[in-house]
């Protein structure tokens, strides 16, 4: 590993989002690795995400060294690589005029850009990449009040194979997929009560028909021919 380069793994998590929260952070130079990590009573997904990248590079930037930083956070990333200029041009405005959302991370960031050269590496979540799904249960056992022992010591008495950034293609095209599904737009709700099927406009309607009740079954569309499917199914 070259000591003279930097490697950054961060996430963030956030119970209810809002809720309560917590950020992680893996930090890997040479035979050293130091975890950070904190939590927050009311807080977001993206906050936290952002909170990361911040205390990361608040840590490292007295070295001035390259750093790189593996994130699955769109959030941060176009943030701190298009976004922020903007908005520090507009006064920390967005283009409707409104305040941009965590203003004070963003302030607290931007110096730090200008100091850290930082490579990014935009990686999909929880698909087996050692650093980040580390960094993830730092922030989701902080975010859920668990007490966390954040390591600093030697890299080869650390129990993690962070220097191993592989991970599996099919399962992040999976969760790519069904990411879309649930942005898509619903052609409808099917469901099933004992044995009774309807299809139903809205998520609402579905979920007052099946909630509390056993044995039911319910799924979302997105178009006729799906609904079709679904209802032959449910059939069976």
């Amino acid at each position: 590993m070259d000591m003279k380069k930097i490697t950054i793994f961060t996430d963030g998590a956030a119970k209810g989002n809002p809720g309560p929260g917590g950020f992680g952070v893996v930090i890997w130079q040479g035979d050293e690795v130091v975890e950070l990590g904190d939590r927050k009573d009311r807080t977001t997904n993206n906050e936290m995400e952002l909170q990361a990248v911040v205390e990361a590079l608040k840590f490292v930037a007295p070295q001035k060294l390259p750093v790189e930083i593996y994130s699955d956070s769109k959030y941060v990333i176009q943030g701190a690589t298009a976004w922020i200029f903007g908005w520090q041009k507009n006064n920390w405005k967005t283009k409707a005029d409104t305040d941009v959302l965590n203003q004070a991370l963003w302030m607290e960031l931007a110096p730090l850009l200008k100091v850290v050269q930082i490579e990014w590496h935009k990686v999909p979540g929880h698909v087996g990449i050692v650093g980040n799904e580390r960094a993830d249960t730092i922030a989701s056992d902080l975010a859920e009040g668990k007490t966390v022992d954040l390591y600093k010591g030697s890299k080869s008495a650390y129990g993690y194979a962070i220097e191993n950034t592989d991970y599996d293609k099919a399962k992040a095209e999976e969760r790519s997929e069904a990411r879309k599904r649930q942005s898509t737009k619903a052609y409808s709700y099917v469901s099933s009560v004992n044995g009774v099927i309807e299809t139903h406009a809205t998520w609402a309607e579905c979920e007052a028909r099946v909630k509390g009740v056993k044995g039911t079954r319910f799924k979302k569309s997105v178009s006729a021919q799906e609904e079709a499917e679904i209802i032959k199914e449910f059939k069976k």
